[in-house]
């Protein structure tokens, strides 16, 4: 009908924008449970010597953990490396939420249907997602992981680390440490989006727009759920990114096979999930956040864009009767 335009649909890009700008803001809002993490994954309880325990600080836990950082470092202790961990939020995110719609409508297109793809298309297509977007993103997270874990003394910024980890290591491949464990973890994402998807539409059945607290719970339990799942080659990951043990006098571990079998031997199996408590509520409210704020953004993009396109097409209108009324100007008065 004349007067009704088509609806807009959030372009690829549109879509990774709304994705990493939502991911920034969640993870900005939670840094200090990230950086718990970490230092609660890298560390590993050496064997009683006759020399004494050889770990410098050791945390009993999430709360010990921001307790004893913030009185020896500060508030701001808590938020070291925040720059390079929202850098490298905004780079993943972006990636793979491109990734994700592109992918992800290729195939629609291929299978010439509307219909939503199965759970394991949709676990599938999350995982390709995921996968481009670790090669192009991994170096910042292995930056962020050194900077997260630095002794109070050693802080550097992110070039500085950068360049630390290029000349100590295997050059500049080593800003890629952990790719084949990053690589393994896009089931994380493939398992919390394709879990995100399901859930909805078995909670909310053909709801398109979800309401903010509604997005914030399918993202929490989706998430949750690919924590536990993955939470062995989470700290494999983190082990291999970080600086190795001091018991390894410095020796880098080569895979994260290595990882979990030096953290068994001196920790025992559980270990492999140690981290997990803010881990999860880490997961829990990022991804509830970013789901939340995701849907919003959305939302305010396709309205911008529709203005936008609405003002480009009054312009064009506008250009179009200016010159038209310039060339009836410019007719000889016999062609009037």
């Amino acid at each position: 009908m004349a007067g009704q335009s088509k609806p807009v649909r959030l372009s690829p890009w549109g879509s990774a924008v709304a994705g990493a700008t939502g991911a920034v803001l969640a993870n900005a809002l939670v840094y200090p449970l990230d950086l718990v993490k970490t230092k609660l994954q890298v560390q590993v309880k050496q064997k009683q010597t006759a020399e004494g325990p050889t770990d410098i600080e050791h945390y009993d836990g999430t709360v010990d953990a921001i307790t004893k950082i913030a009185e020896k470092e500060g508030i701001t202790g808590l938020y070291s490396g925040i720059a390079g961990s929202l850098l490298g939020v905004a780079s993943t995110n972006f990636a793979y939420f491109y990734w994700y719609s592109v992918v992800r409508t290729l195939y629609m297109v291929s299978k010439k249907s509307s219909a939503n793809p199965g759970t394991a298309i949709e676990l599938s297509l999350g995982a390709v997602a995921g996968a481009v977007a670790q090669v192009f993103t991994i170096p910042v997270a292995v930056i962020t992981t050194r900077q997260q874990t630095q002794p109070k003394g050693e802080k550097k910024g992110l070039i500085e680390t950068g360049r630390e980890v290029v000349e100590s290591e295997d050059g500049w491949s080593g800003l890629w440490r952990g790719l084949k464990a990053s690589l393994i973890l896009v089931v994380n994402p493939a398992i919390t989006y394709g879990a995100y998807q399901r859930l909805k539409e078995v909670i909310f059945p053909g709801k398109v727009n979800l309401k903010p607290w509604e997005a914030f719970v399918l993202g929490a339990m989706s998430k949750a759920l690919a924590t536990i799942a993955t939470q062995p080659l989470i700290v494999a990951k983190v082990g291999l990114q970080s600086r190795p043990p001091a018991a390894r006098q410095g020796k880098p571990f080569k895979s994260f096979g290595e990882v979990m079998r030096y953290i068994i031997e001196h920790e025992g199996a559980l270990s492999l999930f140690k981290g997990i408590g803010p881990q999860i509520l880490k997961g829990l409210l990022v991804q509830g956040l970013l789901m939340m704020t995701k849907e919003r953004m959305e939302l305010l993009f396709i309205v911008l864009f529709a203005y936008l396109q609405r003002i480009r097409k009054e312009k064009l209108q506008k250009a179009i009767d200016t010159a038209a009324a310039k060339a009836k100007t410019s007719l000889p008065a016999t062609l009037k």
